[in-house]
């Protein structure tokens, strides 16, 4: 039950220990807002990093044809390795891991309407390169290539935003025909491109850009995910078998590295998963640690205030006073103190990680709007913490300063009236 007389003490006890007051407060905030901070700017990296690769799959393997190093059955170090559809075929028929797959033929080409012209890349893929890399049509900005296109050789083309911008301006893209070197082509998409960066590229079906651009023959580059494969040991063990299956097709030695190149986003994001989970670690133990020392600080500062205050409890308890009226008064002080600092240092460091995060994002949508487009890429995103985890730190250190005035002021009340006076 609230009772008037001890707030009114507790208050008048303060204000004659301004400094003391102060100094125990400010450790249980510093603690507290630091702890806080750091979290947040943990989070603000994680969060800028995973979302600068939120386009990337996670289980992605990307392969391409290079140079023997090694001889193989008589055959010649040297020899270029020629990536052919017969591997696109293979591959799934060998490999049960394999889930989605596309292939690429790629060039670089003048894309023009009209007067207005654009310099890009032009990427032939099968339909599962969208779902491969996250390339997204938006409803009502058409379609990606499909596998009739594909079938069919169709002239049609994706375009990036960027790409729609330039040469249509206000104009829909959908339905008109661009000129890509001296092919036309029909606009059958625009893909979603949140940077819209000058580097995106155009898609068409493999099947047009291999006969168009390739000769018919060749492939530039296999993109594959895999399923039921995690760890590392796992990966290992398919890219053996991989490279064993190529090595047959192709006549180099398995053994051989540079013979094909591999990239597999499994290994890229375990090594980032766990070079941040070492930093969220690090993180955690400055952050506990300072919450510790405002711990220490808020317990020194109540053992010093229990000692000066034992001859008045020698007082109180010559007075009639009970043990626990005393004890709780002190339990009472440790609990408005470090509840209210605690408070202070909350808000603080929330409100500072909220603010962060309003500055940049409204530099993200100045970048959007007005900047040049791809600005908004950074390393640096949504530095905040969960409310949950503010308040966890805030009641731990509460419950630290009950705890730190409890047991010097128990062992207080337990010395004898008269020797407690005589305490100086």
């Amino acid at each position: 039950m609230f009772n008037f007389e001890n707030t009114r003490e507790i208050w008048s006890t303060i204000k004659k220990n301004k400094l003391r007051t102060f100094l125990t407060g400010f450790s249980v905030a510093w603690g507290i807002f630091m702890l806080i901070v750091l979290l947040g700017a943990s989070n603000g990296l994680r969060n800028g990093i995973m979302h600068n690769f939120r386009n990337m799959s996670m289980n992605k393997v990307e392969v391409w044809g290079r140079y023997t190093t090694m001889p193989y059955k008589g055959l010649p170090t040297n020899r270029r390795i020629q990536l052919t559809e017969e591997d696109y075929e293979a591959i799934k028929r060998e490999h049960p891991e394999i889930e989605l797959r596309s292939a690429t033929v790629s060039r670089s080409d003048t894309i023009s309407f009209g007067e207005e012209y654009v310099n890009g890349s032009i990427n032939a893929v099968f339909p599962d390169h969208a779902q491969i890399n996250y390339v997204n049509v938006n409803a009502g900005n058409g379609r990606f290539v499909n596998n009739p296109d594909i079938r069919g050789k169709r002239k049609v083309i994706v375009i990036s935003p960027r790409m729609a911008e330039v040469l249509f301006r206000d104009l829909s893209p959908l339905g008109q025909y661009v000129k890509v070197g001296h092919t036309m082509y029909q606009v059958v998409g625009v893909y979603n491109d949140e940077d819209k960066s000058n580097d995106a590229p155009a898609y068409i079906p493999f099947s047009t850009g291999q006969m168009l651009y390739n000769k018919g023959y060749g492939i530039n580059e296999l993109t594959f995910t895999l399923k039921g494969i995690v760890t590392e040991e796992e990966n290992e063990a398919f890219e053996e078998r991989f490279r064993a299956s190529m090595g047959r097709r192709h006549q180099f030695d398995p053994a051989d590295k540079n013979a094909i190149g591999m990239w597999n986003t499994a290994n890229q994001f375990r090594m980032l998963n766990g070079m941040m989970n070492g930093i969220t670690f690090f993180i955690w133990i400055v952050g506990i640690g300072t919450l510790m020392a405002g711990i220490v600080g808020v317990s020194n500062i109540m053992l010093i205030t229990v000692r000066e205050r034992t001859r008045e409890f020698g007082i109180r308890k010559a007075i009639g006073a009970k043990p626990s009226s005393i004890l709780g008064l002190i339990i009472a002080e440790s609990i408005m103190v470090t509840a209210v600092f605690g408070y202070v240092g909350m808000l603080g460091g929330i409100g500072i990680t909220e603010a962060i995060n309003y500055g940049m994002e409204m530099a993200q949508a100045t970048a959007q709007t007005g900047g040049n487009p791809g600005e908004n890429t950074s390393v640096f995103r949504d530095p905040t913490v969960s409310l949950g985890i503010s308040l966890s730190a805030t009641i731990l250190i509460i419950i630290a300063g009950v705890l730190a005035g409890y047991f010097p002021a128990r062992k207080a009340v337990k010395v004898s009236a008269v020797e407690a006076m005589r305490h100086e």
